[in-house]
């Protein structure tokens, strides 16, 4: 959704305001590539799925049947909680994440508005409209 004239007017003026009080800081923000940030966030999620794997194989191939279902346990938690941190940071780098900005937040908003969006949202929209209009 677009920002109206007024908002557009005071995050320029945040903006300002950032920049005038701690210039260094506002030019980290402005270059940093959250894309960067969410590759980092992969190699580490892939890096906890082998550990992951690591503790479930060493679990399956100890002696000792509690601490072999412990450690195994462990092993599967920590691969399976890899792997969703991975997928997430995964789908933010391909652009499905609100926080990567109103670029590419601005065409999705454009092919709503065209009424040619099937389903339930849309015979909502239709009948509140036609409520609005006095057709009903």
């Amino acid at each position: 959704m677009p920002l109206s004239e007024h908002e557009q007017r005071m995050l320029d003026q945040i903006e300002r305001a950032l920049y005038a009080e701690d210039p260094k800081f506002a030019n980290t923000v402005r270059q940093t590539n959250p894309a960067v940030h969410y590759k980092r966030w992969i190699i580490k999620a892939g890096l906890g799925f082998v550990v992951g794997v690591v503790l479930l194989m060493t679990g399956l191939m100890l002696q000792s049947t509690a601490a072999q279902v412990a450690i195994s346990v462990l092993g599967f938690l920590i691969m399976l909680l890899c792997f969703l941190w991975g997928a997430n940071a995964w789908r933010k780098a391909a652009g499905g994440g609100a926080e990567h900005g109103t670029a590419k937040a601005e065409p999705k908003q454009k092919r709503r508005g065209g009424g040619s969006r099937p389903g339930m949202m849309n015979r909502f929209e239709e009948r509140w409209r036609r409520r609005q209009e006095g057709e009903e």
